[in-house]
């Protein structure tokens, strides 16, 4: 197991913090943060409303004749 699993978000978060400045530095570190954002709203609910009723096979039907995939 992870030597991460049992540890806090806010331990986690340091230790994501720890690792990135060791691999990037501070400034490669916080360029890295900076391209993410936390966003809004309830992902699951705005998902089941926008996809009620579909299956992956009928989106993948869907995808493929709009040419999508």
């Amino acid at each position: 197991m992870s030597e991460f699993s049992n540890l806090t978000p806010i331990e986690i978060q340091r230790a994501g913090w720890n690792i990135l400045r060791k691999q990037l530095g501070p400034v490669g570190a916080l360029r890295f943060l900076l391209q993410y954002e936390k966003g809004e709203g309830d992902y699951t609910k705005l998902r089941r409303k926008m996809f009620k009723g579909e299956t992956v096979d009928t989106l993948i039907h869907k995808m493929r004749k709009e040419r999508k995939i």
